[in-house]
């Protein structure tokens, strides 16, 4: 009777502390789904100047595994408390599938860190003087006028980078040597004037500010990503035990 007693207990303490975990679990994965539709609604122009999916790629995970986060502590809740194995089954199988999607975030974030530098220089240069303000290029144009305007720096390199302009060397420019959103204070026609008090003069041009804002950014995913499973490991391991402990009390 003691015994019995015993293991009881020990199965209760057990979902309260799965329940309070999928609580927090829970509030993980809205976080996680808000990073990554963060990252592709409000930064989506920057994704457009980037030449590999790999950026927007963690993005998605992130959303999809917030996602299906959310559910599964829902059900984590409902299997805790209805004492169902079969449901504790799926809550197991379904925290494996978003521990696998969280690392593969971490990885994928981890891989375009070490390429990112070179990325950038290879095709950041390029897109901006070859695409910008051509047909069909309106993402893009828009995306290096919010660069310039948002990181206050003007050409990939440097403001020279734009003498090989397509756009300018054409004379649809009107004139002017750079962007307006290279200005200071940015104003119809003022990129006619090249002096430094008009145009910002960042050393390294576009290219470091992006690429630092994208590194930064890669960080968090990769944080996120790694840190949500390792809890998860958490979550699992008392998945298993009240699971293991269900089996005394319920024949189902």
């Amino acid at each position: 009777m003691g015994e019995e007693q015993k293991e009881t207990c020990g199965t209760i303490c057990l979902k309260y502390l799965l329940f309070i975990f999928n609580f927090f679990f829970w509030l993980a994965g809205l976080a996680v789904m808000a990073i990554g539709t963060w990252t592709l609604v409000k930064k989506s122009d920057y994704i457009s100047l980037l030449s590999s999916s790999t950026y927007a790629a963690t993005a998605y995970i992130l959303v999809v595994a917030g996602a299906v986060v959310m559910v599964t502590g829902i059900l984590g809740c409902c299997a805790t408390f209805k004492e169902k194995k079969t449901l504790l089954r799926v809550y197991f199988v379904l925290l494996l599938l978003i521990f696998l999607l969280e690392i593969l975030a971490g990885i994928l974030a981890y891989i375009y860190y070490q390429q990112l530098s070179e990325e950038l220089k290879t095709n950041l240069r390029e897109t901006m003087i070859v695409k910008y303000r051509t047909p069909n290029q309106e993402s893009i144009t828009k995306a290096v006028d919010k660069l310039q305007q948002e990181f206050r720096c003007c050409g990939s390199n440097s403001s020279q980078d734009w003498r090989e302009s397509q756009w300018v060397k054409s004379g649809d420019s009107g004139g002017r040597q750079v962007p307006d959103s290279c200005c200071k204070t940015m104003s119809i026609g003022c990129g006619v004037s090249l002096h430094p008090s008009n145009i910002y003069k960042v050393e390294g041009g576009c290219i470091t500010k992006l690429e630092q804002f994208i590194l930064n950014h890669l960080k968090i995913i990769g944080a996120v990503g790694i840190g949500i499973a390792c809890v998860q490991i958490v979550g699992m391991l008392f998945t298993c035990c009240l699971h293991r402990s269900l089996k005394a009390d319920t024949p189902y």
